[in-house]
Parts: C-alpha cells; sequence; structure tokens
C-alpha cells in the first residue's frame, strides 16, 4: 500500500488526473504498479530461488551489452536479457562492462550479477611459485595451466621494468628480470596478462626486499644484482637456512681469493638438466654461466631465490670450509680443505 500510494502521487503531480475518470486512473495507477512492480522482479529477484552451484561465465573483450545480456539469458543465469539491457543502461553501466571469467548463479539476482561484473570481480586462481624456479619453470607452469604460452610469458620477462621498478637499476639492461619473480602464492584471472602477473611478481619482490634490507645490502658495497645472483646459486643448492648461510660464506669467499666457485646448478642452468653431479664435458661449455670456466658470479641470477637465501647471501657465515656437497640423504656434507672433500664425495655420492 505505501509503494501504491507513492506512486499515485508521483502520477497526480506530473499528470492532470482531475479530468479522468476513476476508473480510468485505476488503471493507469494498476499499470504503473505491475511495470514497476514487473521492473523490481526482474531485477532483484534471481531467475532460481532454489540456490544454484555458481558456473563460470565469460566475457570476452569488445563484448556489447547486449552479447553479454544475451549470453547470461541463454546460459540460464537471468530471466530476460531485455531487463539486464535496460539495467545497466538506465544505470550507466553498459560501458563500464569488464571482461573476464566470472562466477555466476541462476541464484543471483540481476543486480548482484551486473554489479560483479562491472566491479570486475573475476574468478581468480591460486597459483604457487616455488622458491628455485627459473622463469622457463615458471613459464611451464602457466602453460600447463593454460593461461599464456611459453613464449608470451619469456616475453614479458624479457621487458625493462626499471622505471617502475628501482631496484632494478643496477641490473643489466640485456638481462631479463630473472632472479627478481619473487617466488609466492599469487591469485591470477584469466584476463589478466603476462606482464600483470609480472609486475606482481616484481613488486611483491619490492615489498619483501625492503628498503631497510637494500641499505644494509649498500653497505656492504654490493648491488642488490650481486646479492640476487649470488641468492639465485644459494637457492638451487641447499634448503637448511643454516646449510645456506656457511655455503654463503664460502662462496663469497671464493671470490674474494680469485677462486672459481665451481657450482653445479649455474651448469644445470645451461644444459636445463637437473643432475646433482654434472658430466665433465658439462663443466666444459663456453657460457658466462659457467662458473667452473669463469671466475666470480655468473652472468646474471640462475633461479628465483626466496627471502631466506637472499637474506644468507647478505649475511654469511664464515667458517675455515671451502668445500661442500649433498649427501644422496640430502645432508650437506663441509670439508675445509680438496682431500677432505674428495673422499667425502667417495663416502657419500658412491
Amino acid at each position: 500500500m505505501i509503494i501504491m500510494d507513492l506512486l499515485k502521487s508521483i502520477l497526480n503531480k506530473i499528470l492532470n488526473f482531475k479530468k479522468l475518470k476513476k476508473k480510468t486512473k485505476d488503471s493507469v495507477y494498476l499499470a504503473v504498479f505491475a511495470f514497476f512492480f514487473l521492473l523490481w522482479w526482474e531485477i532483484f529477484v534471481p531467475a532460481e530461488l532454489i540456490p544454484r552451484t555458481a558456473e563460470p561465465f565469460l566475457v570476452k573483450k569488445g563484448q556489447s551489452d547486449s552479447q553479454i545480456a544475451k549470453n547470461l539469458e541463454e546460459q540460464g543465469i537471468i530471466r530476460s536479457s531485455y531487463f539486464f539491457r535496460i539495467y545497466v543502461t538506465v544505470f550507466g553501466m553498459h560501458a563500464n562492462l569488464r571482461a573476464g571469467k566470472y562466477s555466476l548463479s541462476g541464484s543471483m539476482s540481476l543486480y548482484k550479477i551486473a554489479k560483479r561484473i562491472v566491479s570486475g570481480d573475476v574468478i581468480k586462481e591460486k597459483m604457487t611459485f616455488i622458491e628455485g624456479w627459473d622463469a622457463k619453470d615458471i613459464a611451464r607452469y602457466l602453460a600447463q595451466k593454460q593461461l599464456y604460452s611459453k613464449e608470451k610469458f619469456l616475453n614479458s620477462v624479457s621487458k625493462d621494468y626499471t622505471e617502475e621498478f628501482t631496484f632494478l637499476s643496477d641490473k643489466p639492461k640485456e638481462l631479463s628480470v630473472e632472479g627478481y619473480l619473487f617466488p609466492d602464492t599469487y591469485e591470477i584471472s584469466s584476463d589478466e596478462s603476462a606482464d600483470d602477473v609480472v609486475k606482481n611478481m616484481l613488486a611483491n619482490f619490492d615489498k619483501k626486499v625492503t628498503p631497510d634490507i637494500r641499505q644494509q645490502i649498500a653497505e656492504q658495497k654490493k648491488s642488490v644484482f650481486e646479492i640476487i645472483t649470488m641468492a639465485s646459486i644459494i637457492e638451487k643448492e641447499v634448503r637448511n637456512m643454516d646449510d645456506k648461510k656457511i655455503i654463503s660464506g664460502i662462496l663469497w669467499k671464493r671470490i674474494r681469493v680469485g677462486m672459481p666457485l665451481q657450482v653445479d646448478s649455474t651448469i644445470n642452468y645451461i644444459t636445463r638438466k637437473d643432475d646433482p653431479g654434472v658430466a665433465i664435458k658439462d663443466t666444459k661449455v663456453d657460457s658466462p654461466y659457467n662458473t667452473y670456466k669463469y671466475k666470480g658470479l655468473p652472468l646474471g641470477p640462475i633461479s628465483n631465490p626466496g627471502l631466506d637465501s637472499i637474506m644468507a647471501a647478505i649475511y654469511p657465515k664464515e667458517t675455515s670450509y671451502w668445500f661442500y656437497l649433498s649427501a644422496s640423504s640430502g645432508k650437506t656434507i663441509f670439508s675445509e680443505t680438496l682431500e677432505q672433500h674428495n673422499i667425502a664425495a667417495v663416502k657419500y655420492l658412491n
């Protein structure tokens, strides 16, 4: 009754009802009420009153509101494409319907459906990028998830993001952002580009490797790039934090005295193998990543390290050790001399 009285009041102000007969007035009142009731019913009452499991609904880039409305109706999510178009047009939403894959159901009202599409509340899948994965590993994973081809993601990794992320300023421009793709769990939607994913990972790196950490690196007269390159090696060598710090100490010590790092993981990065003990012929490959052939750090990072490895690279533990190996049990065996190392190799690797 309150709604009917309100409609009568509005009509009396807009129209000159005094000249109309009561029967005609009642017919107009009824027609207007019926129209608004229908409008309310279509917009705020779900197509299905019984709860239904949501299903994916894809809005493609460039689709018009009429095509979106038609697809919603054909998929049984809304009753009428006509009322969807009226609603989004009257409220100025038709130009703001965003592309993407949405989780929608017929038990949702047209109002909620339109609001979700306008807000871009798309389906996001959680994806975890493991510490120690390199860019090719991530690209392969994303391709398996059917988000992007490996080539597309690797092309995004090779782009220059220096203007957006200052921590990349000391990275050689010819290198990709390998090493800076911070390993973590991300929520990724189908409408995000490969560039967006890379930027999200770089933004996470920017958050985790804080200005204070970068200041500590600068105080050691090292660059972020050098630390990340060292951390990427440490990440591939061991998992235990204590071992990481010891190995960091060994590798920085080797660099100081001009001794080759001779790290197997750098050879595996070149050959794309996963050998715990690389073949002698592989150690002779001519590559700037070959730490058997060339002294110092490799050309750039060989993986994307986690925060533990980064901190280990910043804070190495000084010991009397010069050599190490990983036993089949997973334990790291440290040695002070080459003779001890060779004995350990025979004992733990054969």
